[in-house]
């Protein structure tokens, strides 16, 4: 792989007026040179393609039509990177401005790098995620704005299944790794994700999808699947709970002490 590597960028956002133009500047403003942005947009009606054309001088390719889902964008995407290496970051989201040069520096003897991410919620800090590949096989471990693969990957073993309408992400990462693709990990924050997203708000449908994903890729541990499956559905249940009565404070001493995911509060 060369020095400078060229890194391809995919956005995809459907009427996502509100924060792409905080994503856009994330990936505009990287401190490594050699960046490639693609935006995949589904067929916005409010003031999203303004937006993009905004900076389209600065955009090597971007589309607006209707898509398959997130799966089907996040695949337009792919097809169009010419990069050696792909990130993903949605409309919601955005990288720290040394992400991709940390990145790249890590992905010499890799194929897949990932990080910590920094959740937020009402425009406030939440937690942060470190991200656990000896968890991948449990639970979702790896979030995916942080995440990074080599082109060969993809072309090698596929890219998103459309099958899967929230937990694609997962199942690509879990595919990954049964095909001993090189993981590696970078201890630090490499993006911001707020909560509002599709799959919080389809937190159920994911979590089935999960269930199925662990299935077919771990047939042998299927009653610790389903076991996991309705622990965490229930727990996540109780959490949406204590958020709407307002007994947060209890779900973030739980992550700070208990949590196996060692999820870390800034505030």
């Amino acid at each position: 792989m060369r020095t400078t590597p060229l890194v391809s960028i995919i956005t995809i956002v459907y009427n996502g007026e509100k924060h792409l133009e905080q994503t856009i500047n994330s990936v505009l403003n990287q401190t490594y040179p050699q960046v490639e942005y693609i935006i995949i947009d589904g067929g916005s009606t409010d003031n999203t393609i303004p937006i993009i054309k905004k900076y389209e001088n600065r955009i090597a390719y971007w589309v607006s039509e209707p898509d398959k889902g997130i799966s089907d964008a996040f695949n337009k995407g792919i097809a169009k990177a010419t990069g050696e290496i792909i990130g993903i970051i949605n409309a919601d989201d955005w990288y720290e401005p040394d992400t991709v040069a940390k990145i790249v520096t890590a992905m010499e003897h890799s194929d897949i790098v990932f990080g910590d991410v920094q959740y937020w919620k009402n425009s406030c800090r939440s937690f942060i995620q470190k991200g656990a590949l000896e968890h991948l096989e449990k639970d979702v471990s790896i979030i995916h704005p942080t995440v990074f693969v080599k082109k060969h990957c993809y072309d090698r073993f596929g890219a998103y299944d459309l099958q899967y309408r929230c937990a694609m992400d997962y199942e690509m990462l879990v595919r990954m790794k049964v095909n001993q693709c090189r993981f590696t990990y970078i201890p630090e924050v490499l993006a911001h994700m707020r909560w509002e997203g599709f799959s919080d708000k389809k937190w159920l449908l994911g979590r089935r999808e999960v269930l199925a994903i662990k299935n077919r890729y771990f047939p042998e541990r299927k009653r610790a699947n389903y076991f996991f499956f309705y622990k965490n559905s229930f727990a996540i249940a109780i959490i949406k709970l204590m958020e709407r009565v307002g007994l947060g404070f209890l779900l973030k001493f739980y992550r700070q002490r208990f949590s196996r995911l060692k999820k870390r509060y800034d505030n």
